[in-house]
């Protein structure tokens, strides 16, 4: 099994959203490393859902049940997307504030490449930003 991390600005797609939704296909990334970690995501992985721009923490945690496939949105070029549902939401929103002070998270993609919105996670990465959460 592996971990992601996905970053989604609640105005163009919330937590609350997503959950009422149910499911959601992962579309619209347009960034080559982006695209190349949703063709490495397998059915089962666990996904932190995190967002972007305003609120700027984990919010929840979800888990992809369909693999890579074209992005329907895309007009041109190969892009694709995969399909995730809601696990459950953070008892505790991780706030970015409390990532960049977490030794143990210095490493985390999201600091390193912050405009990717998509991006591994280790397993111990995902473990802990889950403790932090409350969960």
């Amino acid at each position: 099994m592996h971990y992601w991390l996905v970053k989604s600005e609640p105005a163009a797609y919330s937590w609350s959203a997503f959950v009422k939704d149910g499911q959601a296909a992962w579309t619209g990334v347009r960034n080559f490393q982006a695209r190349n970690n949703l063709r490495a995501m397998k059915t089962g992985d666990h996904v932190c859902f995190y967002h972007s721009v305003t609120d700027k923490q984990v919010v929840g945690v979800a888990r992809v049940v369909r693999e890579f496939y074209p992005d329907p949105t895309a007009r041109e070029g190969d892009w694709s997307c995969v399909d995730l549902v809601p696990v459950k939401p953070l008892p505790r929103p991780v706030a970015l504030e409390t990532i960049k002070a977490d030794a143990a998270l210095k490493d985390l993609p999201l600091l390193k490449q912050s405009r990717l919105s998509v991006t591994p996670l280790s397993e111990v990465q995902f473990r802990h930003l889950l403790q932090l959460g409350g969960d």
